[in-house]
């Protein structure tokens, strides 16, 4: 009896000890957290409130009724997904696009930031950066009108492709060109932006360690591999566990401005079948059960990469 009375007290003052410590951490920091707040208010109102109406995602949702009063059918939707003809093809289209475009994409800024940082011109460099990051801040409907116009028959890449002997073709009318279009855009428009966050990385390096590798007669080749490399590995590998998480987000905006029922084939992905089932056709119910599988499928590929990297690398998000 005597340990339980004791150990009751101790819990109290183990709690009290948190609170002051969080009330004294919050007057300390108190416009860190006024910074955080709007952050926090978008996520919650925005991410977190709207994950109640996934619930229709299982009803035959009704706006007369509203989502409580309409009427429960279970795991329906997704049956009816899993077997319609546009399951495979938009789950297909989804996993090619993401993987090319994790493939190809993920490591352009890490290679760009490397050679950023082997460039001894500031200006240079500067000038590099700025040319860079500017397609980051274009807007999505005037990138997908540029790749529009030069894409057209008389668009200048069919200009350059005519000089070289080439058939001019409207390649956005073409199946096949399709991924290799958006996956080149995607890169020219993030590869700036992507990186900065490597560029800070390499800032923390010590320097002390490319002197002691100059003096052990380390070339720059030598020096890339076996300093640059580990030292930003960390950073590496948590982006791609994030980027791991979204795998399966391929962005609808840019999609449905640039394709049309002659490329669906190739162009249509889960995010874009959402938008015509739910906004188009008003299945409601229907897009959001499948929007709550593609939620669910990046969830488990971000646990997966979360839990392979914790047992390579000791490196992981939580």
């Amino acid at each position: 009896m005597a340990d339980i009375t004791t150990s009751v007290p101790a819990a109290l003052t183990r709690s009290g000890r948190v609170r002051v410590n969080l009330r004294k951490d919050f007057i300390r920091n108190k416009y860190i957290y006024l910074m955080a707040l709007p952050v926090v208010v978008f996520y919650v109102l925005f991410h977190y409130i709207p994950m109640y109406g996934a619930i229709i995602s299982f009803k035959q949702f009704s706006p007369a009724q509203g989502i409580m009063g309409s009427p429960w059918v279970g795991f329906q939707h997704f049956t009816d997904f899993f077997q319609s003809f546009y399951f495979w093809r938009v789950l297909r289209n989804t996993v090619v696009i993401s993987l090319s475009n994790l493939v190809w994409g993920f490591p352009a800024p890490i290679i760009l930031a490397l050679l950023l940082n082997e460039v001894r011109s500031s200006t240079f460099k500067r000038t590099v950066q700025s040319l860079t990051y500017i397609p980051y801040f274009i807007s999505v409907v005037v990138i997908a009108g540029m790749i529009i116009d030069f894409t057209q028959t008389r668009g200048v890449i069919n200009d350059v492709v005519a000089s070289f002997g080439g058939q001019r073709v409207n390649m956005l009318q073409r199946p096949g060109h399709f991924v290799p279009l958006y996956v080149i855009s995607e890169i020219w428009q993030q590869v700036g932006w992507g990186t900065i966050i490597y560029l800070a990385a390499l800032t923390s390096i010590d320097p002390g360690l490319y002197e002691a590798a100059t003096i052990d007669g380390a070339n720059r080749v030598h020096k890339l591999w076996h300093i640059t490399l580990p030292s930003i590995a960390p950073t590496i590998i948590i982006l791609l566990i994030l980027r791991m998480g979204n795998l399966m987000t391929v962005g609808y905006e840019k999609i449905i401005l640039l394709y049309n029922p002659g490329i669906y084939e190739t162009a249509d992905v889960i995010s874009t079948f959402v938008y015509r089932r739910g906004l188009i056709d008003l299945a409601w119910s229907y897009s959001t059960a499948v929007g709550l599988f593609n939620s669910v499928a990046n969830f488990t590929f971000l646990l997966t990469a979360n839990w392979i990297s914790t047992r390579m690398k000791q490196t992981s998000l939580f």
